[in-house]
């Protein structure tokens, strides 16, 4: 069956409804296209626990702080097209802005998330998660579908679209899905296309530092020296740390010697390019 495109709400929704009358369930993947194998692992995903497969591409400008990042944002609606068909998606949203925001943007109702949305990503970025969250609400209500897919990769926004969910109790089940990386352990991201080839080198370093921070973490080194230390051995390899924090990964609230479930998260550029990364890990807890 080759992959059916559609542009507009009404389309969508008829196309769902056809479904769901023949009892089918659905999945979603939201993306904002340049479409790469970690987009594919959530397809596959969607795949295996759902009879229907719905990807949307949509280069969300509410979400979007810079200007000339949203201008320059790369869009290969052909490749991904072709992408999301070899993989099993059945159909791709792609709507157009005024399709998405009929009355303007700065007309539209903005759903916010309190509390994990602020700091980190949030902070560096002031209304991004408004934006996201506003998208994918109006996305979720369009699509009405069983389950939504998205990478762990974007901790904090998955964080925020679960907290969402529950908050406005809209039924939908948000799977999170362990985060696709290369061979060097580089998380595949489509701002990885940004990088040069020796900055493409240099861009593992930061999984291997995550890693190097949680065993740090677990062997009972202090929190803030570990951090300190290793934001400032990043600086000297090339990098431009953002941030790089120590969280509860149930709320990301900053995390203490009381928690167990911790995550470690970085934003840090590298050239012209952000990259985000993450790893969640346990603090060994031992009984007398």
């Amino acid at each position: 069956m080759s992959l059916l495109t559609v542009t507009t709400v009404a389309e969508l929704r008829e196309y769902v409804q056809h479904a769901k009358f023949k009892g089918l369930s659905v999945g979603f993947v939201p993306t904002m296209g340049n479409l790469h194998a970690g987009h594919m692992s959530l397809v596959k995903h969607a795949n295996k626990q759902c009879d229907i497969v719905i990807a949307s591409i949509f280069v969300n400008p509410l979400q979007f702080n810079d200007q000339s990042d949203l201008t320059n944002y790369p869009r290969t609606l052909v490749q991904d097209q072709q992408l999301l068909e070899s993989n099993g998606c059945d159909l791709l949203f792609a709507p157009t802005v005024d399709e998405m925001y009929p009355n303007g943007q700065q007309s539209q109702s903005i759903v916010s998330v309190p509390d994990v949305s602020l700091g980190l990503c949030g902070g560096a970025r002031p209304g991004h998660f408004d934006g996201v969250a506003t998208v994918v609400t109006k996305l979720f209500n369009m699509v009405q579908a069983d389950k939504a897919f998205f990478g762990e990769k974007d901790f904090q926004q998955l964080a925020v679209i679960r907290k969402m969910v529950a908050d406005l109790c809209l039924p939908i089940d948000v799977v999170g899905i362990t985060t696709e990386r290369n061979s060097e352990g580089l998380a595949l991201s489509s701002r990885n296309g940004y990088l040069s080839a020796n900055e493409l080198t240099l861009a593992p370093a930061i999984f291997k530092t995550l890693q190097e921070v949680a065993t740090s973490i677990q062997q009972g080194n202090d929190f803030a020296t570990t951090l300190d230390e290793t934001q400032q051995r990043l600086n000297n390899q090339g990098f431009k740390v953002d941030y790089l924090a120590l969280c509860r990964e149930s709320d990301l609230k900053p995390a203490t010697t009381e928690d167990e479930k911790l995550v470690v998260l970085i934003a840090a550029f590298l050239g012209s390019a952000r990259l985000i990364d993450n790893l969640p890990f346990s603090l060994n807890r031992t009984t007398d």
